[in-house]
C-alpha cells in the first residue's frame, strides 16, 4: 500500500484547475497529494511557488505533521537502538515501521522544500521526493502488514514458533521488503510519471491515473488481507483465553475481561488504520486531476496521521518499550509500573 502530499516544481506553469502533489505513498496508500490549492495568482510551479503567492496552509499543515511524525519514530528507534535487551524479531519489525514512517515525515518535509524554497525549480528533485514518500510509505503499510502476519503465526504455531522464528531469518525478510518498496519508489524517476502529459496525472503527481489506481487496488487487497488475520488472531485468542480459564478455574468475568481487551486492541488497530487510509485510497480511485485540490488536501492530511499514531500502537503501548522510556527519560520505573510479559491471548 502502499502512508505525504506535495506539488513538486515544474518548470511549466500550472493548468486550470489542475492539482499539484507530492509523492507519496506505499504500497497500499497512494503517493502523493495537491500542494496549493487555489485562486489565480496562488501558486506558481515548483519551486517558485512561495514568490507567486502565499503559502498553502495544507502546505504548512503537512510539513509541521512530517516534522513531528519523523520526530516520534525517531525517538521509537532511539529507544530500540540503545536498548540491548530489544533485540527480538518482533522489536525489529517495530523497528522497520519506525523507520518506513520517519522516512515518510522526512518526505513530507522534503515536498515541502521542494515546492516552495527550490529554486530553480528541480524535475529530478520533484520526482525524487515523490520516489522517497513513495517507497516510505510502501515500507510503512509491508511493515504493518508484517506485523500482522508475526502475530498471527506466533498465536497459530505458538509451541514451536519463537523456536523455529530466529532473528537471521525476520532480517532477511525484512530487507528483501525493504528492497521491494525502494524499487517502488524508484519508478517515477524511471519514467512511470505524468510530468510530459498533464492529461494522465492522478490527484496524486506525478503519478499516473492507472498507477494511481492499481496503487489504490493493492492498498484495499493488503487491507482486506490484514483484517481477515486479525480476525483469526481474535478467535485464537479467545480460545486461549478460555483454555486458561478453565484450567485456572477463572470465573467468567476474567475470560469476559480478556475479550474486551481484545476486541478494544482490534478495534484501535484495524479502526485506525481503516479511518486514515480508506477515504484516500477509494477517492484516488475514483477522482482525478480535475476535482478540487482541497478534497485531497482535507483526505490526506489524515493519512499522513496514521504514521503518527502508529507509535502509539504499536510501540509506545509495549511494556518493554516503554520500561526502556522510563529508564531513559527518569532513570528510574514507577512503582505502579506492570511489566506483565505477552502471552498468547492478547491480541
Amino acid at each position: 500500500m502502499l502512508h505525504g502530499p506535495a506539488a513538486m516544481g515544474e518548470p511549466w506553469p500550472p493548468q486550470p484547475q489542475q492539482q499539484r502533489l507530492p509523492g507519496l505513498g506505499n504500497a497500499s496508500e497512494p503517493p502523493a497529494w495537491p500542494s496549493a490549492a487555489a485562486g489565480p495568482g496562488t501558486a506558481a510551479p515548483g519551486g517558485g511557488a512561495a514568490a507567486a503567492g502565499s503559502v498553502s496552509p495544507w502546505d504548512i499543515a503537512l510539513c509541521a505533521t512530517g516534522t513531528a511524525v519523523a520526530g516520534e519514530n525517531a525517538l521509537v528507534l532511539a529507544v530500540l537502538f540503545y536498548t540491548p535487551s530489544l533485540r527480538a524479531p518482533m522489536f525489529l519489525l517495530i523497528g522497520s515501521l519506525a523507520l518506513a514512517d520517519l522516512l515518510a515525515g522526512l518526505g513530507l518535509v522534503a515536498n515541502f522544500a521542494v515546492r516552495y524554497l527550490l529554486r530553480p525549480p528541480s524535475e529530478a528533485a520533484e520526482l525524487a521526493a515523490a520516489g522517497l514518500l513513495l517507497a516510505a510509505f510502501s515500507a510503512s503499510v509491508c511493515s504493518l502488514l508484517a506485523i500482522t502476519v508475526d502475530r498471527y503465526l506466533s498465536l497459530y504455531n505458538a509451541l514451536t514458533y519463537h523456536s523455529e522464528r530466529t532473528l537471521g531469518f525476520t532480517c532477511a525478510m525484512v530487507l528483501l521488503m525493504w528492497l521491494l518498496c525502494l524499487g517502488v519508489g524508484l519508478l517515477p524517476l524511471l519514467g512511470w510519471n505524468c510530468l510530459r502529459d498533464q492529461s494522465a496525472c492522478s490527484i496524486l503527481r506525478p503519478v499516473t491515473k492507472d498507477n494511481a489506481a492499481v496503487l489504490a487496488v493493492t492498498f484495499l487487497l493488503l487491507f482486506a488481507l490484514m483484517m481477515q488475520l486479525y480476525l483469526q488472531i481474535c478467535k485464537i485468542a479467545f480460545r486461549h483465553a478460555q483454555q486458561i480459564a478453565v484450567q485456572h478455574q477463572f470465573i467468567a468475568t476474567a475470560q469476559a475481561t480478556s475479550t474486551r481487551k481484545g476486541l478494544s486492541t482490534l478495534s484501535l488497530i484495524l479502526g485506525t488504520f481503516a479511518l486514515c487510509w480508506i477515504p484516500f485510497a477509494i477517492y484516488s480511485l475514483v477522482a482525478d486531476s480535475s476535482y478540487p485540490a482541497v478534497y485531497t488536501y482535507s483526505l490526506a492530511l489524515p493519512a499522513t496521521c496514521n504514521s503518527l499514531i502508529n507509535p502509539i500502537i504499536y510501540a509506545f503501548r509495549n511494556p518493554d518499550i516503554q520500561k526502556s522510556l522510563w529508564l531513559a527519560c527518569c532513570g528510574c520505573i514507577p512503582s505502579t509500573f506492570s511489566s506483565r510479559p505477552r502471552t498468547s491471548s492478547d491480541v
